[in-house]
Formats: C-alpha cells, structure tokens, sequence
C-alpha cells in the first residue's frame, strides 16, 4: 500500500513539472500603440466571462485548428481576445506584413490586442488556419 502511494505521489510530480509554461512571450514587431500579452489559462468552467463581445471587446475562440469566428467586424480601438481552447499551441500573426503576431498561445491561455487597422491573419504553426478583423 505504501509502495503504491509513492508510485502515486511520484506520478502526480511528475506530471505537474511537465505542465507548459504560460509565461508572457516577447513582444516581437509589435507597434507601441498596441496592447498585447499572454495571459494565464483560464479556468474553462467559468470563462462564460472571458467569451464576451460588446461593442468594444470581442472574441474570438481557437478551437478544432480554426478561429472562431473567421472574420471580425471591429471598430478601431476595440479590443480583441483571442482564447485557445484546442488541444495544442497556437499563435495569432498578421499575414501581409508581419506586422504583429502573438508568440505561441498554450493551450487555456489568451492573447489580446486593440484593432488599429484591418488585417488578415493566420496561425504561423499551422499555416491552414486563417482568420480576418475588418476595422470600421
């Protein structure tokens, strides 16, 4: 029984120490008038708050290798929250230019930015995911 217990004990510290890391990323290529960071991951049972749009915070889910909604009607100086809620990292880039890009998003985390002007974007990991915010 106490072999057991150890085994168990032995397990769980094992998987804790191998958790990813949600540490902020570095703000590559990023312009000073946008705000942008990794945030924890959230706690899925009560992130009812986090999946909000009002006329000046919106959504968009990373779920089954897509983003969610694909396309994005913002005004400028809205904010957006990209949450991942996949099973694997991914990141949010501006496709034209690389003009911004989010870093790698583990998985539960989120990333936000404010809308300056329209762009396309993609996930540079997995290059078929692909999304479009549209400024107003």
């Amino acid at each position: 029984m106490l072999r057991r217990n150890l085994y168990c004990l032995s397990l769980v510290l094992f998987i804790g120490s191998c958790a990813p890391s949600t540490e902020k990323s570095t703000k590559d290529n990023i312009s000073d008038k946008q705000t942008q960071e990794i945030a924890s991951p959230v706690d899925n049972e009560n992130s009812s708050s986090t999946l909000r749009n009002d006329e000046h915070f919106h959504t968009v889910e990373i779920a089954q290798m897509k983003f969610i909604p694909e396309d994005l009607l913002v005004n400028k100086g809205d904010t957006i929250l990209w949450i991942n809620n996949d099973m694997v990292a991914h990141d949010v880039t501006e496709e034209t230019n690389k003009e911004w890009t989010s870093g790698a998003i583990p998985v539960g985390a989120t990333w936000t930015t404010v809308a300056t002007k329209s762009a396309d974007y993609y996930c540079s990991i997995h290059v078929v995911m692909k999304g479009k915010i549209t400024v107003k």
